[in-house]
């Protein structure tokens, strides 16, 4: 692709060089591309050029070397052109490495008047940074001409462009939907949306907005990780650590470094869904943490789908490992322990309204979980005893699967007896405990 780009500039060169009547005497090589111009036109505005003429040890330099030119072929048949006063096109997927190119040639003012510099300057100053979309297109084209976008403060300038119209766009929508300003972020490179989210936070930004741009960046950027919720169609996904996977974990971990510290900006389902995607990739503690303490903060909002989500591969066909699971319900336990104790409660005795949601919650995990020949007995009645007592109106759904785990795990009789104790025969309605004599 580069080559075929290389040769289409240098095709095009024979279009515009003049004047024809003048052979021209220099060969300006850029990566595999060969330009056959003349010296005294591209003194004229380049700087650069004249001072590798005039310094160079040979007495009529005939080849000159702009390999690492910002841009490559593409970009310097552009400046060749200024150069020669003929016409081009400056855009906004151009005008960065344009703007590079001129700085890297010194083609400025102080060494010709309304050179390349300060027209590439106007263009991005009127056009691109008059706009989110605009500026964020620049960005994308700076990804590749570091560090001298950052040293031109391109980027910068750019980000703060961003930030500020995507805050008044979170606000004040101009079009619809509301957020199609975070869909336009997706399309950055992800040191590059960190710039914009931190630029945002410092800038004021609610923690919903900073959220709702995470939230889009994160489905569109993992998107066969984190938005498949059911597993079905990614058999056929490898856990093993390619560079794909590599990539995937950096960004993941990346995407979770920069929430904000509100624990509850997140839904508990994205969270769910961004917590088996670092299960799976294997990420680091620190970012598995960080989740699971954001699930635990909001838990009664979780659903079993939810739970189910965190304890099963992307096939369906196999159980990661419940510790995750585990480490939620205790955070979210002790959580209601020390809100209990600070209004004064015993927790022992009464369970909020939110615990209790959770205990219907975990129970009906439990049955669901409860047909997997891999649920160790150890692991269950660890998940079971982690709701208190008190949390649990009735047992019914908790008998349920306990029922379904010993019919599955066909287990011996002593272990039946310690495993039923988790039950309360006190809290079984009553068709549960009929169903139960009829069993007997």
């Amino acid at each position: 692709m580069a080559n075929s780009r290389a040769s289409l500039a240098m095709e095009r060169t024979g279009q515009w060089v003049f004047p024809r009547e003048i052979p021209t005497d220099v060969i300006v090589e850029v990566g595999e591309a060969n330009f056959s111009l003349h010296k005294f036109m591209l003194i004229a505005k380049s700087n650069y050029i004249r001072k590798l003429i005039i310094e160079s040890k040979e007495a009529d330099l005939a080849r000159i070397n702009l390999s690492n030119i910002p841009g490559g072929p593409e970009i310097f048949e552009k400046a060749a052109r200024f150069c020669y006063g003929v016409n081009f096109d400056i855009t906004v997927l151009n005008v960065a490495a344009l703007r590079c190119a001129a700085e890297y040639l010194q083609m400025t003012d102080l060494y010709c008047e309304n050179n390349l510099c300060s027209r590439t300057e106007d263009f991005l100053s009127q056009v691109p940074l008059s706009s989110l979309s605009g500026a964020l297109v620049v960005l994308k084209s700076c990804e590749d001409l570091l560090p001298m976008a950052e040293d031109l403060k391109i980027v910068q300038r750019c980000v703060d462009v961003a930030s500020a119209k995507a805050c008044v766009e979170a606000n004040f929508p101009s079009r619809s939907p509301p957020n199609w300003w975070t869909e336009e972020l997706t399309i950055l490179d992800v040191s590059f949306f960190e710039k914009i989210i931190t630029s945002m936070k410092s800038g004021g930004a609610k923690a919903l907005t900073i959220a709702s741009a995470i939230i889009t960046y994160a489905e569109r950027s993992l998107r066969d990780l984190v938005r498949d919720h059911s597993g079905n169609g990614i058999k056929s996904l490898d856990s093993g650590e390619s560079d794909i996977r590599i990539q995937q974990r950096d960004l993941l971990q990346s995407i979770v470094a920069l929430m904000p510290p509100e624990k509850a900006a997140f839904p508990i389902n994205f969270l769910c869904r961004l917590l088996r995607t670092g299960i799976f990739l294997r990420a680091a503690n620190i970012c598995k943490n960080e989740l699971e303490k954001r699930i635990s903060v909001i838990l009664e909002h979780a659903t079993v789908d939810d739970l189910l989500v965190l304890s099963f591969s992307y096939d369906g066909e196999r159980q990661f490992d419940h510790e995750s699971i585990r480490r939620i319900i205790s955070g979210f336990v002790e959580k209601e322990k020390n809100v209990s104790v600070f209004n004064g409660g015993d927790f022992k005795e009464a369970s909020s309204t939110a615990m209790q949601r959770v205990a219907k919650t975990v129970d009906a995990y439990l049955g669901e979980i409860a047909t997997s020949v891999d649920l160790s007995i150890s692991k269950f009645n660890g998940i079971a005893n982690l709701v208190p007592k008190g949390a649990r109106k009735v047992d019914d759904d908790l008998y349920r699967a306990i029922d379904i785990y010993l019919k599955v795990s066909k287990m011996p009789t002593l272990l039946v007896s310690w495993i039923t104790r988790i039950v309360d025969d006190l809290k079984l309605s009553y068709r549960v405990i009929y169903c139960r004599l009829i069993q007997i």
